[in-house]
């Protein structure tokens, strides 16, 4: 009978060391923390945000801008936070726009330098055909001209100005050749103001055609 207790706990221990040092148990331990760590990993990631600067408002080539124009955000960029200007990154005398940033546009570091109001200029047009709707403050447009050959007569048109921004659509300002215009401000490389005034002054026939189009208008 002692010796039948003996075999049987022999045996009952010989089963716990299997179990408690079975590299299957030891592996499928790994497995689960790895799975866990994965999930951890996948989670975290899914939640790493940066914060940056949005517009506050519409800012066009040559605006001076400082920390009164923009807002922060935090937002996911994916490897891409280098492309935008970071929070606390704006120097306290500000940057100049470069381009048209739009209302809530995350502003790209490409878009603003130090001289951009060196390199253009803001000037008014009346244009003598009706406006597309698409036409807006902040909108990138063509300036076509044509030259007066004879009374109430026009030319073929070319292209004043490509990629001017439009700053602000004015009230109807006057006539020309018989035909209600629309006055314009844009903004233009001040290589171009001259020709710009001198069409002005010569009463040529302006209009302008959208460089591209929003969608949704």
């Amino acid at each position: 009978m002692a010796s039948r207790q003996a075999h049987d706990a022999s045996s009952v221990t010989a089963v716990r060391g299997r179990f408690w040092f079975d590299p299957r148990f030891a592996i499928g331990v790994v497995l689960v923390l790895a799975s866990v760590a994965s999930v951890v990993g996948i989670v975290l990631s899914a939640d790493r945000t940066v914060q940056v600067y949005a517009a506050a408002g519409a800012l066009h080539p040559g605006d001076r801008v400082t920390a009164s124009d923009l807002e922060s955000r935090f937002v996911r960029l994916d490897g891409a936070e280098s492309i935008y200007l970071s929070h606390g990154t704006l120097p306290p005398e500000g940057l100049v726009a470069v381009r048209t940033i739009a209302a809530g546009e995350l502003v790209p570091v490409a878009a603003l330098g130090q001289s951009a109001g060196q390199r253009v200029a803001s000037v008014v047009v009346s244009v003598s055909t009706q406006l597309p709707r698409s036409i807006a403050p902040t909108s990138v447009v063509d300036l076509w001209s044509a030259s007066e050959v004879d009374h109430a007569v026009f030319g073929a048109p070319s292209v004043l100005v490509s990629s001017a921004t439009v700053v602000r659509v004015l009230e109807s300002s006057g006539f020309i050749a018989g035909a209600q215009t629309v006055g314009v401000e844009l903004l233009v490389p001040r290589e171009r103001i001259a020709r710009v005034l001198e069409a002005v002054a010569n009463g040529d026939a302006m209009s302008l055609v959208p460089v591209s189009v929003p969608v949704g208008r």
